[in-house]
């Protein structure tokens, strides 16, 4: 949504080498490479943050986030908690927003919903969860409870621009 509203923005396309789920299109989702590939952009330092995350491996290329910075864009990431730390110390000017399920139960029957993962997969992600929320308090700058989608889009549009606003990104400076 917030890619629609902002013409400017885009969201940051990362690697994993997990195997499509549902609909999912290399390219879109993510760009879904072999554990060989993944561990060769590990070590020639390709990614600005990766981690191994339920057993599979995520990472977002340099390369993604220098081209759109260079053009000036609003690059949004979908990433794990740690992920987002390694960005915010790649990039110390990020702004990092925590989007928060409105219940623990809500996640769980959201989880349950998208009918994508066995039950092994859900109990990991539940118990991995508990810790990036914890995590993410003590890292991120903002929070929004995604309860109801309108209200939690408003709040993530409203964090942004306020942002855009910030005398520093400016580079206004007292006359």
């Amino acid at each position: 949504m917030l890619r629609d509203r902002l013409e400017d923005a885009v969201i940051s396309v990362s690697c994993t080498t997990r195997k499509p789920r549902g609909e999912e299109k290399d390219g879109v989702d993510y760009h879904f490479v072999e554990a060989a590939t993944f561990e060769r952009m590990v070590s020639e330092g390709d990614f600005a943050e990766w981690a191994t995350v339920h057993g599979e491996r995520y990472g977002t290329p340099r390369s993604e986030i220098e081209g759109h910075l260079s053009e000036r864009r609003v690059v949004i990431f979908d990433i794990d908690v740690q992920g987002g730390e390694q960005i915010l110390a790649a990039y110390p000017g990020a702004v990092m927003v925590l989007i928060f399920p409105p219940s623990f139960e809500v996640l769980e029957e959201r989880l349950r919903g998208r009918s994508t993962d066995d039950e092994k997969t859900i109990q990991r992600r539940l118990s991995k969860a508990r810790e990036e929320m914890r995590r993410g308090l003590g890292s991120y700058n903002y929070l929004v409870v995604n309860d109801e989608l309108q209200v939690a889009f408003a709040n993530l549009e409203s964090i942004v621009r306020a942002e855009r606003c910030r005398i520093t990104r400016l580079g206004a400076t007292p006359s």
